[in-house]
């Protein structure tokens, strides 16, 4: 049978096993965003953790590679107004895009101010690569407040930047920092100034992670009508960041608003509790059918990003975490097992998950402790190669119920090898 047969088949099967609730009524996505492109901020924005440190170039020309892999269309590599060690790394980034033709879109960040643009302009000069200008700028009326900026003195930052960007070739992406505490009357202003300065993307951020998935919309929406009202083809991405847990659905309710791009980190790593997590967003968008991609690079991406930074990927993070795809409960193994009884994979990996841990190449793994039945030691035997007796399964059973952890895998074994059951090398 073809791929595509198998898919159609494995799509029957699921309309038939599963009702999908997420798909009733007004609320299913679907085919209201067939495609949303996605923008990598990890080697910038992530950066900007407390808690993480700087991955070596190596490590970020890697984390590079696996961004282009997984078909993620823009990667911001940087702010290079910073000083000359990050025009270095920059420079070393855009050089790796051209050298070995990633597909990757490269972006820089800059503030409003020709000193952060210009070298972005002589990298783009050097390197032959049109590196966008991801330009920002406070809009919100505390900012202001707190910085005695007034409105005149914004738009003239606006329009400088945006213009000398342009005039020197570059593509520019125009971001109002906290637009989602900002007034309309000043983001009309703003956002107009920017698209009439000649910016052909402008962004929605939100800086502080102050939005619910409503504000989410009712922003995206108006700044789409704003920019749709100059006359000119621009698009809209959203900037989301997660200090009320919030980043990967406001991102969602985004894209449903019209938003046309996606921003995130890996891990969410990223300023206060960080930015939404890419990873996740990823797998979302596969799930609903806006992408379909190989993620089966997802869980090396996570790991590489956690080792490098130094930030621990907890145990239960969705999807990636030690626990994604493990289960030490007795009725959830039993539902497994029976399934793959059935010799149905497919089954077995979706009967107790909402997300099948083929997604990202990984298998449903059984544990064997206290909380388990004798379906869990089936599972775990059997996923081994190691055939069951009932004064094996007997001892195993007791021992999980006399601990108050799941069972090591040397434990297990440890039994086995005292009873003298054939163990496979």
């Amino acid at each position: 049978m073809s791929q595509n047969g198998k898919k159609h088949q494995q799509e029957q099967a699921d309309s038939e096993l599963i009702y999908d609730w997420n798909q009733a009524g007004d609320g299913d996505l679907r085919p209201q965003r067939p495609h949303v492109e996605l923008d990598d901020e990890t080697l910038r924005d992530g950066l900007q953790s407390p808690s993480v440190v700087s991955p070596p170039l190596e490590d970020k020309l890697a984390i590079l590679h696996l961004i282009d892999q997984l078909g993620v269309e823009t990667a911001d590599i940087g702010l290079p107004g910073a000083g000359p060690h990050v025009v270095e790394t920059v420079t070393r980034l855009a050089q790796e895009i051209v050298d070995q033709r990633l597909a990757v879109r490269p972006s820089a960040a800059a503030r409003t101010m020709r000193q952060d643009i210009q070298p972005i302009a002589e990298i783009t000069q050097k390197t032959g690569l049109p590196i966008r200008v991801d330009c920002f700028l406070g809009s919100s009326p505390i900012r202001q407040y707190a910085e005695a900026w007034d409105m005149d003195r914004l738009l003239k930052l606006t329009h400088d930047a945006v213009s000398f960007s342009v005039e020197n070739g570059l593509p520019v992406m125009y971001v109002t920092e906290d637009t989602t505490r900002a007034k309309p009357e000043d983001l009309r202003r703003l956002y107009t100034a920017a698209v009439e300065a000649g910016a052909r993307r402008v962004c929605v951020a939100d800086t502080v992670g102050h939005s619910t998935p409503n504000g989410v919309r009712n922003v995206v929406r108006f700044i789409r009508e704003v920019v749709d009202a100059t006359g000119e083809s621009v698009k809209v991405d959203w900037h989301g960041h997660n200090d009320r847990g919030l980043g990967v659905i406001n991102s969602l309710a985004a894209a449903e608003a019209g938003a046309d791009g996606l921003h995130g980190t890996a891990l969410g790593i990223g300023e206060r509790v960080g930015n939404t997590p890419l990873d996740l967003l990823l797998v979302n968008m596969q799930l609903l059918g806006w992408i379909d991609r190989d993620l089966s690079r997802l869980p090396e991406y996570c790991e590489l990003v956690s080792r490098t930074t130094g930030v621990p990927l907890p145990e239960n993070y969705p999807v990636f975490g030690h626990n994604a795809f493990r289960t030490g409960t007795g009725v959830h193994a039993s539902a497994i097992l029976k399934a793959r009884a059935k010799g149905d994979e497919w089954l077995a990996d979706r009967v107790y998950s909402g997300i099948p841990a083929s997604l990202i190449g990984k298998r449903q793994i059984v544990e064997v402790g206290p909380m388990s039945g004798e379906s869990n030691i089936a599972f775990w035997l059997a996923d081994r190669g190691i055939a069951a007796d009932p004064g094996l399964t007997e001892e195993i059973f007791l021992k999980a119920k006399e601990s108050d952890a799941v069972l090591a895998e040397e434990d297990i074994l440890a039994i086995c090898h005292r009873r003298g059951t054939a163990v496979p090398a």
